[in-house]
């Protein structure tokens, strides 16, 4: 076990060193295309702030306007029919929006009810089962220019749901 800790620990700047030498190597110029590639960076992390802000902004008032407590009123009967308990439901429903509102929701989860409880590993496997898929989408897409991402949404979505239940089966067939 301990040689992947070592080279867990390693990989990266061993990675980052051989392309540099490589890069020189073949006569690049290295350290220019590195700068080059930071302002192109900094330029996208100012092209997306606008994306993150309405995403942000979404977010807090799909939780504060009761939005979020009005679907999980509609759904809590049919999730406490088939054994899935109500509290989970939020975490699925915030996780393809906010990867830190589930984190956060995750974290409350785990606090109440405790890491080996049910509802705390179904939290835990749900948060790495599926992934931030309108923040993806609104994020990225926006940052590269695409306005219709229809069937990326759909997919992504889809993908969710899946991870979804997988988690759910998962967690029940372990627990």
């Amino acid at each position: 076990m301990e040689i992947v800790s070592i080279i867990s620990l390693w990989f990266i700047p061993v990675l980052i060193a051989f392309i540099l030498l490589y890069g020189t190597y073949k006569k690049v110029p290295t350290y220019e295309r590195f700068v080059e590639g930071g302002k192109e960076g900094i330029k996208i992390a100012f092209d997306i702030i606008p994306f993150l802000v309405g995403m942000l902004v979404a977010i807090t008032v799909f939780r504060a306007s009761g939005a979020l407590e009005f679907v999980m009123s509609l759904i809590r009967p049919w999730l406490e029919a088939i054994g899935v308990p109500a509290e989970i439901a939020p975490l699925a429903i915030i996780r393809p929006i906010s990867g830190t509102a589930a984190l956060g929701m995750t974290s409350d989860l785990i606090a109440s009810h405790g890491p080996d409880s049910y509802i705390g590993r179904l939290a835990s496997v749900l948060q790495g089962s599926t992934d931030t898929t309108l923040y993806v989408l609104t994020v990225y897409f926006g940052a590269v220019g695409i306005r219709k991402m229809g069937d990326a949404l759909k997919v992504g979505l889809l993908a969710d749901v899946v991870g979804i239940i997988a988690a759910i089966v998962v967690v029940l067939l372990i627990w």
